[in-house]
């Protein structure tokens, strides 16, 4: 029998979002039925509302959460009632190319619940990432559940559902930054924040963050930046090859996803440097370099998705070490709200007010 909850929908493009009455069903074969207990808004909620990701409204919003699994379907083992879990949308299937050589963190054919969730009227919605959890109840695939330590509260858990875990990644993950290296970030958001966390952890000496506002370059010291730049006032390149002895550091994050702060992330980065890009461009945009450097610097210029993270693996070592103190997770929490403040979130979002408010349920 479906389950009658509260979730955030955006109906149309570029509307302001709505807190309508929807319908979960019970999971079927290989899916999960989870209680929702908290959900970040991220920036991606804000694409989907606006149409930047595709246009099947509406859309069931939220994907950045923690709860407890209700139920689950046939055909689902290691996954009971009761289980606390922070949801993903890389569910790995265990058979496409990029697992069976060894890469799960690049599944080729991951996969959400069977099932739609709908509107009263029978109107199928469209899972944000494949999760929708702006609700109090959701319906996902039981390999979107990721078991974790329940001492961690879900305020902070489900931040590892996404951002956090995409800025991580990056730096971790897909850049290698590792002991005594240098590291420049360009762009402080709650993603670029996350990669100047991990870099800190993963031992980088030189750490620079880089931004055009004065608030996130003071958050960023407090998460681990040894160096701050506002790109308003000095030139970024010039700055990072400054702070590296002249040479650009050995790993680039760019997290705004901007040609221009791409060609900034290009040529800060040292001769044979990395150039991670994790921010997220629209698709018209596009961006012209000099061959001849793209040959004569050398190096790497990766794109990270997702951090290129395997669930399994990485939520719970990075709850480990928030439990441990070593994450400050609880950083990242700017403010708690309610199922009905989404637009408002979205607004100082917009504003680069917060990192993350997080809707509790």
């Amino acid at each position: 029998m479906p389950h009658e909850v509260q979730g955030v929908v955006a109906l149309a493009k570029g509307e302001p979002v709505t807190v309508e009455t929807i319908l979960v069903p019970d999971p079927g074969p290989g899916e999960a039925l989870v209680r929702v207990q908290a959900c970040g808004v991220c920036h991606t909620d804000l694409h989907y509302r606006e149409g930047g990701i595709n246009d099947d409204f509406p859309f069931l919003l939220g994907h950045e959460a923690a709860g407890v699994v209700e139920s689950v379907g046939s055909d689902v083992s290691g996954l009971t009632a009761g289980d606390y879990v922070i949801l993903n949308w890389r569910a790995v299937d265990g058979q496409c190319r990029a697992c069976q050589r060894g890469e799960p963190w690049y599944c080729f054919n991951t996969h959400n619940a069977t099932q739609k969730m709908t509107l009263t009227d029978g109107t199928e919605l469209s899972a944000a990432l494949g999760i929708g959890a702006f609700a109090e109840k959701t319906l996902v695939a039981a390999g979107q559940c990721t078991k974790v330590d329940e001492r961690a509260r879900p305020e902070v858990a489900g931040l590892l559902g996404c951002g956090v875990m995409a800025g991580f990644g990056a730096a971790v993950n897909t850049g290698k930054i590792g002991r005594g290296q240098s590291i420049a970030v360009i762009g402080c958001g709650g993603v670029g924040i996350a990669a100047i966390a991990g870099a800190r952890i993963a031992g980088a000496t030189t750490i620079i963050a880089v931004d055009i506002d004065s608030r996130k370059l003071a958050t960023a010291a407090g998460m681990g930046a040894t160096h701050t730049v506002n790109s308003v006032e000095t030139d970024p390149v010039e700055a990072i090859k400054e702070l590296t002895g002249g040479n650009g550091a050995d790993v680039v994050v760019e997290a705004v996803g901007r040609p221009e702060t791409y060609k900034q992330a290009f040529y800060a980065r040292d001769l044979a440097g990395t150039l991670v890009q994790v921010g997220v461009p629209t698709p018209d945009m596009t961006i012209e370099l000099p061959l001849i450097e793209l040959f004569g610097r050398g190096g790497a210029l990766k794109s990270s998705w997702y951090g290129d993270c395997l669930p399994s693996r990485d939520f719970p070592m990075l709850i480990d070490l928030y439990l441990q103190g070593r994450f400050d997770l609880d950083a990242f929490v700017s403010e708690t709200i309610g199922i009905g403040d989404i637009e408002a979130a979205f607004e100082k979002m917009h504003r680069g007010e917060v990192l993350r408010s997080v809707v509790v349920l």
